[in-house]
């Protein structure tokens, strides 16, 4: 799964938000994300993607933002392995 397509799916399962809206210059804040859903956001990305969020990262305010922490993760992973 890629990092778009899970944060689409969170947000449409918690917020009935629309793949439509799920657009790289969306404003978390303006789908409706606070801080507690975004924890909720980066724990189910660790869990499904099988990353590991540093707590100390900066805090994504778009979704283009959440997108490229996420693939940064996962390249990093891939490039460890």
């Amino acid at each position: 799964m890629q990092s778009i397509e899970l944060i689409a799916k969170f947000l449409n399962d918690r917020l009935g938000a629309e793949r439509e809206q799920v657009v790289e210059s969306a404003v978390l804040v303006d789908l409706g994300v606070d801080s507690l859903m975004l924890a909720e956001l980066m724990f189910e990305a660790e869990d499904n993607l099988g990353i590991s969020i540093d707590s100390d990262v900066e805090i994504p305010k778009t979704v283009g933002e959440m997108v490229t922490l996420l693939d940064g993760l996962l390249a990093a992973k891939a490039s460890s392995s």
